[in-house]
């Protein structure tokens, strides 16, 4: 649970009741909520209250975690705790092991952030501070795409 500092949290609401806007919900539970009970683990019954946490946005996160680059980890780390809902976010971006290292993190359909980790002396850096847009990997010409929240050129590379 976030602790209230007073400043502003990290994360954002979305708007979860647009018409035509899906949220990966729906139909599999009413198939088996009356089933009878039996001892196959499969059947078995449940509340309908998923724990899927649907409508948060993480974007502030993750330009706060950015402009952090070059600081001390744990003061970054104990704002960024204070100011969320929960600690996972955090480590979307930032890798906890040399293992979790990625240049780029994908964050949506077309939103991708540069990947972070802590080195040796506690300090925040870029997996790959040299990354570009020429780097995203463009698969749709008709969708935008944005490194870092900057949008990306439609020159960036195209895979098909």
């Amino acid at each position: 649970m976030a602790i209230h500092t007073g400043k502003s949290p990290l994360y954002r609401k979305v708007n979860t009741l647009a018409r035509g806007v899906h949220h990966g919900f729906g139909g599999d539970f009413r198939h088996v909520r009356r089933g009878k009970s039996s001892t196959d683990p499969e059947n078995t019954r449940s509340s309908m209250h998923g724990k899927k946490r649907r409508g948060l946005d993480y974007t502030p996160l993750f330009r706060f975690l950015l402009s952090k680059v070059g600081q001390h980890w744990d003061a970054v780390y104990g704002e960024a705790r204070s100011r969320l809902d929960r600690e996972e976010p955090i480590f979307w971006l930032v890798a906890r092991n040399e293992n979790d290292r990625h240049e780029l993190v994908r964050t949506s359909e077309s939103s991708f952030y540069s990947g972070l980790f802590v080195d040796g002396d506690h300090i925040l850096r870029q997996v790959n501070p040299a990354l570009g847009a020429a780097d995203v990997p463009v698969t749709c010409t008709c969708c935008t795409y944005t490194l870092n929240g900057q949008p990306v050129p439609k020159l960036g590379k195209i895979l098909s």
